[in-house]
């Protein structure tokens, strides 16, 4: 299987639903380097936000979302996503998806800095989980679509200006192969694995954007990093997600006295966007002198607990704390990228044949702040457009004259990202290029990225370092404080200077853009 008509790699809900949309029209292969059901998605408890409940309205889901983006929202793909949004949510409960309800109605609830009660969740707080559930199912009634799993991509394959195919593990026979198409669609995910401490699993290594920089296309907003805030920080347990959901019920966050503190540093307390909840967490540490504050939803309904957090009660009763009696420790750690592969409101990125969709794009819904829950319905709204784009935009004759390369044998010294480097890239990002930063460290840490990149091993490794050497970059060139990206020594937001967009691309400066939706209409300027 060397040639097909298109090729989607991940299978979060993002791939998953572009690979659905593609399959209307042609031969499908889905690559994912681990299970079919293993991405960040699968992850993903606090659910997916959108506009169904009588009580709200679209307006006021794009006001949430602007408010939440920090000034750096493309307006139109927000649009885009939130009156689309009740499209695909229905058309995936059509293909049964189960969220849950009261009384027969679809239950909603609230999280930080929405205005509204507006989330739907599944399974109390597995949500991802069941999404990835209902679409696996929708994508296996489609004979046009084949899954290959534990393929790890290595690189994107470009003839002339154009993206024509993938390389790619066998996973049958530990072969390096390739394999052509008309369309490749990204939905790799996320890259919090970048940093030491982090919400996402251990595939979530960046590799999508890494390899369509090294492709030629355009990366965007790659400073802009969301930290949880809410993360398990007990001893001797994983750094398990406590879903923003928690504090939209009522959990109050306590210092090491029992006091609470969020009133101290913004007046919506624990509802405030999730950046500043973070550095709120942080300073109240640094005061205190302590690793964590805690985490407080004893005043709360025992039963109702148990019921709307089971996953989360049941984890955390693994390492001896009981949610509905005890504190529950927690402090912020890595868990969402808003910037990542450029793309228009079609999931077109700026290399021609190369679509993507989820987390490793950067369409501008988020600006530079996730609002709780967009991600998901991101995926669902954003996945189907880039899966019709490649569907119909018109594809060049003369792609099957490409010569793709003969199987070769291939160790996993060769592919897998050497541990060594892994662990020094992740301990630099945390503490250099982290939640807090400063120019000096941020340098340092751009240095050393940069050799380590340089003197990778294999693909994978340079990918990874080159990644993290791209947000370290990214970083230090914006000197203002906003959303996500947060400067120690430019603490103040500056709307005159950078309510731009950073761009990157392979062997040019780093540069600005007004818009992300928009590709002709502007010229990027370096600053």
């Amino acid at each position: 299987m060397n040639t097909t008509d298109y090729i989607v790699i991940g299978s979060g809900v993002a791939g998953l639903r572009a690979a659905v949309e593609l399959s209307r029209g042609g031969r499908v292969v889905i690559l994912t380097k681990d299970r079919l059901d293993e991405s960040n998605t699968e992850y993903a408890q606090g659910g997916v936000a959108v506009a169904l409940s009588d009580d709200d309205e679209i307006a006021l889901h794009v006001e949430d979302t602007l408010n939440a983006g920090a000034g750096l929202c493309d307006e139109l793909a927000v649009r885009v996503l939130v009156e689309e949004g009740p499209r695909y949510i229905t058309e995936l409960i059509e293909w049964g998806a189960e969220f849950d309800r009261t009384d027969g109605a679809l239950a909603f609830t609230r999280e930080a800095a929405h205005s509204r009660r507006r989330i739907l969740h599944a399974g109390g707080d597995s949500t991802g989980s069941e999404i990835v559930r209902s679409l696996l199912a929708r994508a296996r009634q489609e004979p046009n679509i084949t899954f290959l799993a534990h393929a790890a991509t290595l690189g994107l394959l470009v003839d002339d200006g154009r993206c024509i195919g993938v390389e790619y593990i066998d996973p049958h026979e530990s072969l390096l192969c390739q394999m052509g198409a008309k369309a490749i669609v990204l939905a790799t995910g996320g890259a919090g694995q970048v940093f030491a401490q982090t919400t996402n699993p251990d595939v979530a290594t960046g590799d999508g954007i890494a390899m369509a920089y090294a492709a030629g296309a355009m990366v965007c907003d790659l400073e802009f990093i969301q930290f949880h805030p809410t993360v398990l920080s007990a001893p001797g347990a994983p750094r398990f997600l406590l879903s923003e959901a928690l504090r939209g019920e009522g959990g109050r966050l306590r210092n090491d006295a029992g006091e609470t503190f969020m009133k101290n540093y913004d007046e919506r307390e624990e509802l405030a966007p999730r950046d500043i909840v973070s550095r709120s967490i942080v300073a109240e540490m640094v005061r205190t002198g302590r690793q964590w504050v805690y985490l407080d939803m004893t005043h709360l309904d025992a039963n109702f607990l148990h019921t709307r957090f089971p996953k989360i009660h049941l984890t955390c009763l693994r390492y001896g704390l009981d949610i509905t009696k005890d504190q529950i420790p927690v402090s912020p750690a890595a868990h969402y990228i808003m910037g990542g592969v450029r793309t228009d409101s079609e999931g077109r990125t700026s290399l021609p044949g190369l679509y993507a969709a989820g987390e490793v794009t950067c369409t501008g819904v988020h600006g530079a702040n996730r609002l709780a829950s967009n991600s998901l319905l991101e995926g669902l709204v954003f996945g189907a457009r880039a899966g019709f784009a490649a569907l119909h935009d018109p594809q060049p004759a003369g792609l099957e004259a490409f010569q793709l390369r003969q199987p070769a044998d291939i160790s996993p010294s060769d592919w897998v990202i050497d541990p060594q480097t892994r662990f020094r890239v992740q301990e630099l990002m945390w503490r250099k290029v982290g939640l807090i930063r400063k120019g000096g460290e941020l340098s340092e840490a751009l240095v050393e990225l940069t050799d380590l990149a340089a003197s990778a091993l294999n693909s994978r490794t340079r990918n990874f370092a080159s990644l993290a050497r791209l947000i370290a970059e990214a970083a230090l060139w914006r000197e203002e404080s906003r959303g996500g990206h947060y400067r120690d020594d430019f603490p103040l937001r500056n709307d005159s200077h950078w309510r731009v967009h950073s761009t990157q691309q392979l062997d040019q400066p780093i540069c600005a853009v007004q818009s992300i939706s928009a590709f002709d209409a502007q010229t990027p300027r370096t600053i």
